[in-house]
Formats: C-alpha cells, sequence, structure tokens
C-alpha cells in the first residue's frame, strides 16, 4: 500500500474548498492508501492559514486537527533539511517525508513540483497521485 505526504495546500483546498484535496483525504480515510504523513510543523501551518487567511475560529481549527490526526500517521521529523529556498515552509514537507519514508509527496506548490523527486520520494501533483495509481 502506498504512502503520501500531503503539503498544507492540499489539506487546505481540502477543508476550505473540497474538491479534488477533499477527494483525497477521504480516501486516506477509507484506506484507499496508507494514510498520509504529517508532522506538528505543517498542521501548525494548515491552521495558521485557515486562521489567518479565511477567518476559522479555534474550535473549528481544532475540530479540522483532530479530524486530521484521526486519519494520517504521525511524525517528528528528526532532521531540519535546508533545500528549498524560496520557500523554507516547504522544507517541513520534505522533512516530513523522509522521518515518515512516504513514496511521495502530494503538492500543488510550484516549489516542490519543480524538484520532480527528493531522496526516492516522488512529487506530484494530487491529480497526477490519482492517475498514476499510487494510491493502491
Amino acid at each position: 500500500m502506498s504512502s503520501a505526504t500531503f503539503d498544507t495546500n492540499i489539506y487546505i483546498s481540502a477543508l476550505q474548498f473540497g474538491g479534488l484535496s477533499a477527494r483525497l483525504l477521504g480516501m486516506a480515510r477509507v484506506g484507499m492508501f496508507r494514510p498520509d504523513d504529517v508532522s506538528d510543523a505543517i498542521l501548525d501551518e494548515m491552521t495558521g492559514v485557515l486562521r489567518d487567511k479565511f477567518g476559522w475560529d479555534g474550535y473549528r481549527l481544532q475540530d479540522a486537527r483532530q479530524k486530521i490526526l484521526g486519519i494520517v500517521n504521525h511524525v517528528t521529523p528528526k532532521q531540519t533539511l535546508d533545500v528549498v529556498k524560496d520557500d523554507p515552509d516547504d522544507n517541513r514537507i520534505l522533512e516530513c517525508a523522509v522521518e515518515a519514508g512516504s513514496e511521495c509527496i502530494v503538492t500543488e506548490d510550484n516549489d516542490l513540483l519543480r524538484f520532480g523527486s527528493f531522496e526516492g520520494i516522488k512529487i506530484v501533483r494530487g491529480l497526477d497521485f490519482l492517475q498514476a495509481g499510487l494510491r493502491r
């Protein structure tokens, strides 16, 4: 069964807008692929953006965080990376994926997508993840 680390933008899109990103979370929840890998840094960035850009209140943020923690593989990265110079927060995604041994990173972030892969971990868009059948 494949595993993935979702970038913060996947969580935000799923929770705020639905669509493909929400479908990916739903598929993880029902076991169509190993629940995605997440770290506190990813969850913290997600809640910060939902609070600051979309006006989510503390209760809604806590509820979303708990729901995500109920379906993910929570990891604590042991190493700090400084690979993505244009957006240092993207390094937290790489750290999580490496620590968890993820097979891929699912993102819509061009700074990460430019890499194509990192230490053998594929970096793909959500639609490409579905089409490639990596979720089996």
